[in-house]
């Protein structure tokens, strides 16, 4: 359905504009991601150690908001691609430490581009400051 086909109610609606923007948003990703051989939660979770560092695989998968049993899919992937590398806890031998690799960096980096330009292609109707403020309002909104 395209927007000018949707009744009016609906448009004035901001949940229902925050739905279709998520679903359009979301298939952009998914896209880009598989073009470029990757997938969102790859680059949430190396994003995630690079700013927080090593950690526990659990730890990681509530900072990123994704499923323990989709973790150790994607843990799994991203060793054997050589982005993470996983080592016993000194401090917990019953877990592993999941850490960045010179190699995830560059990888996070790639992935940060190709999602720059996903912002870019699904906000292309506003200027710089209005996607910063719809991103600070959004930020408020979830806070």
């Amino acid at each position: 359905m395209e927007m000018e086909e949707s009744p009016t109610r609906l448009r004035g609606k901001p949940s229902w504009l925050i739905s279709k923007a998520s679903a359009r948003a979301h298939r952009l990703i998914g896209e880009a991601m598989a073009a470029a051989g990757g997938r969102a939660y790859h680059f949430a979770i190396l994003a995630a150690l690079e700013e927080y560092g090593p950690d526990s695989q659990v730890r990681i998968g509530q900072r990123c908001g994704i499923d323990q049993s989709d973790m150790h899919a994607m843990l799994k992937e991203l060793t054997e691609q050589g982005h993470v590398a996983r080592s016993p806890d000194p401090n917990d031998r019953r877990r592993n430490l999941i850490t960045l690799t010179p190699v995830g960096r560059q990888r996070l980096d790639e992935l940060d581009a190709t999602l720059s330009t996903v912002q870019d292609n699904l906000l292309n109707a506003l200027s710089p400051a209005e996607r910063d403020h719809l991103t600070a309002l959004l930020a408020r909104a979830l806070a």
